[in-house]
């Protein structure tokens, strides 16, 4: 609690001063737990939203705008405003969005920017789930954009009002009404300098896990992402102590750049230490949002198929909860799976829909209601929680850290692929590869297997479960199916027998399923011999 209250002392937006400062806050604390550090300075593309209005015929609308927003012309956005409901994909097919304002249900997120910006709409209103307006960076692009994604950032302009306006606003359309609407932002977008801190303990060249969390904040962001540095500073402490138990080192990373450039900090070091990782990192442990009040459920972290058991394992144990399993978003820090790192969790604890703290119905995120909003204060915490919370992740990385053999299971991600198959056993080259993955998870994990071993079996899998492929590229920050690759095998599933276009995706699925076959061999060659 001594940290969280620091980091209750400052707003931490990417690239500032109160940002750096507190950075240094976390390197000395480092420092004195015995860890070497390097305070590293990069540059990234951020986006901090400024003043943002809403007029509806001429009467002002308590608004804000959104991180990768466009700013709007000094007159402001005006346009036909037409309601597309939840903003889905049926919400936007067919119809004519030239220069219109498009009214939507629910928080700014980056899939209905791109939908938005690719149907040509000039601007996007937001309807809050509730009276707090949430701060959301809408970029697609994962990291810093290049010259290949620089044309997939929004070009729309964003801003968000509460559910008691929108709901207005909605009920004046339905009635035919035609209220005029101007929508007025700020955004300060480009280059800046941003910091990331390294923290590491154990050998150079040796295995190690890599425990990350960011530092920035929206507002004062106490619970996101206040707590979750503290419980990266109490366990880095608390495992120091145990070192000479250790098998392996342990790499602390906290990065700027995660709520206002889009994971900036962690894309950029993912693409600096490529090599060092590809090679050293067996595991990416990352927090975010530990000890919120109400946070009673432990049940649904993420995790990769790898890491399933040791998170079970690990919650069972501190709080007799049993974790179902559940895959990780496209969201949080998650910059290492092209590289085939597996990871685990994001946040450990959340809140029970329906509660008072959870929020109103329409909140999606389970972290409170208070999440992104200036009300994310110290008064949000539960130190009991945060307590809990931060046992889980020590227990996990003890384990990581220390056990004789490591709790990596690469045959788990074997096991999810045959899972995923199930419905497409028609497909003769998915049949083939289903006997294939059988027979390799048949013959078990050989006993004694160096860590180096369960490493290399271990990334070709998390690459094509978790990615669209390419391990040396950051997918967009979009919603991915388990094993994308197997895109074609699902159209062809759903595809007119017997039709050229079945006949099409079964070119691109027997490849597809040929890609995977290759995988299973290249583990069944590491495992056995």
């Amino acid at each position: 609690m001594r940290h969280t209250r620091e980091f209750a002392l400052r707003e931490k937006y990417s690239g500032t001063p109160e940002e750096l400062e507190s950075f240094r806050y976390l390197q000395a604390q480092m420092e004195s737990f015995g860890y070497r550090t390097r305070l590293l300075s990069h540059e990234a593309y951020i986006s901090i939203p400024g003043l943002a209005s809403v007029l509806v015929d001429d009467a002002p609308l308590k608004a804000i705008t959104q991180s990768f927003s466009r700013s709007s012309p000094l007159d402001g956005l005006t346009g036909e405003l037409v309601d597309l409901g939840d903003g889905t994909p049926a919400d936007f097919a067919g119809k004519d969005l030239r220069g219109k304002i498009v009214l939507i249900e629910g928080i700014a997120s980056p899939a209905v920017a791109t939908r938005a910006s690719e149907a040509g709409a000039a601007g996007q209103l937001h309807i809050s789930p509730q009276s707090h307006l949430h701060e959301m960076c809408i970029s697609p692009v994962w990291g810093n954009p290049g010259v290949t994604t620089l044309a997939d950032l929004p070009t729309t302009v964003v801003c968000t009002i509460s559910q008691a306006d929108g709901e207005a606003l909605r009920a004046r359309l339905k009635a035919g009404e035609a209220p005029r609407v101007v929508l007025r932002a700020e955004v300060d977008t480009g280059w800046r300098q941003t910091p990331i801190l390294e923290a590491e303990l154990g050998e150079p060249e040796a295995p190690f896990v890599l425990f990350s969390g960011h530092h920035d904040t929206w507002y004062y962001g106490v619970m996101d992402n206040g707590t979750a540095n503290a419980t990266m500073l109490e366990a880095a402490r608390v495992l120091a102590a145990e070192q000479p138990a250790w098998k392996r080192g342990l790499r602390l990373c906290f990065w700027s750049g995660h709520s206002h450039g889009r994971y900036s900090g962690s894309a950029w070091y993912a693409d600096q230490h490529w090599d060092e990782l590809e090679r050293r990192c067996i595991a990416h442990v990352n927090v975010d949002s530990t000890g919120g009040i109400g946070a009673t459920v432990m049940t649904h972290a993420g995790t990769t198929p790898e890491l399933t058991a040791l998170a079970t394992r690990a919650i069972a144990d501190e709080t007799g909860q049993r974790h179902e399993g559940r895959r990780p978003g496209r969201n949080g820090d998650q910059s290492f799976w092209g590289i085939g790192i597996p990871s685990m969790f994001c946040g450990v604890s959340s809140q029970v829909p329906g509660t008072e703290t959870f929020g109103p119905p329409k909140m999606r995120n389970p972290l409170g209601w208070w999440w992104h909003t200036p009300e994310d204060t110290i008064d949000k915490i539960d130190e009991g929680f945060l307590i809990r919370d931060t046992r889980v992740y020590v227990r996990t990385l003890w384990h990581l850290l220390a056990d004789e053999t490591l709790p990596v299971e690469p045959l788990a991600a074997v096991t999810a692929l045959r899972k995923e198959l199930t419905d497409f056993l028609a497909f003769p080259p998915a049949r083939a590869l289903d006997d294939a993955a059988r027979a390799l998870s048949a013959r078990g994990m050989p006993a004694g297997l160096s860590d180096s071993a369960i490493l290399a079996a271990t990334r070709p899998l998390v690459t094509l479960n978790m990615t669209e492929g390419d391990r040396f590229l950051h997918d967009p920050a979009l919603p991915l199916p388990a094993w994308p690759i197997l895109a074609a095998v699902r159209a062809w599933a759903k595809a007119a027998p017997g039709t050229d276009h079945a006949r099409f995706l079964a070119v691109d699925a027997t490849r597809a399923c040929n890609r995977l076959r290759h995988a299973l061999r290249q583990i069944e060659t590491i495992l056995h011999g």
